[in-house]
């Protein structure tokens, strides 16, 4: 189990650089016109890293950014099952880390296997929780993870439609196949 297959796969999610003006990520004020337009790369957004060089910034950075903000916040080492580090790190890259294990506290609590405070964060309770279902059933943790977050989407984009919601879609779809 490792950091590096899943930066890989989220990386190839990602794509390079990204300066769409209707991307609000794109700016550094974290809304379409507010701030400044840095653009995104290989994930790495103006609007959680204003004062990063999103142009210049290298495959070594990003990882460095992904390890200490995403994979050690989320305790993913501590999980059990690979494809369960990988699907958190993915969405928590997509949706933000406490969004990330908001999703996957109400999974746990979807499934049915004691009750996780839904707080976003991964403390030990949850942890163990993920670990039961790591070792019992990752499948349908796995699963109820995409169902949750495609809802998250659905919140997101609700009554607006949003230009970026096929494309969500098909991540959640075809992330595990990558590799």
């Amino acid at each position: 189990m490792s950091f590096e297959s899943a930066f890989r796969k989220t990386v190839g999610c990602e794509g390079i650089y990204s300066n769409d003006r209707e991307d609000s990520g794109n700016w550094t004020g974290g809304a379409i016109g507010v701030g400044d337009l840095k653009g995104t790369k290989f994930g790495i957004s103006a609007a959680s890293y204003p004062d990063v060089d999103i142009r210049n910034l290298t495959i070594q950075d990003a990882e460095r950014i992904y390890v200490k903000d995403y994979w050690s916040k989320m305790s993913l080492d501590s999980i059990l099952s690979e494809t369960l580090q990988e699907e958190l790190f993915d969405t928590g890259v997509n949706m933000g880390v406490r969004t990330a294990v908001t999703i996957c506290q109400r999974a746990l609590n979807f499934l049915g296997v004691g009750f996780y405070k839904v707080d976003g964060v991964m403390g030990p309770i949850t942890l163990s929780g993920v670990n039961y279902w790591a070792s019992w059933d990752a499948e349908a943790l796995f699963r109820a993870l995409n169902g949750f977050q495609f809802m998250e989407y659905v919140y997101v984009v609700e009554n607006k439609g949003h230009k970026f919601a096929a494309g969500w879609m098909k991540r959640i779809q075809d992330y595990r196949g990558k590799p």
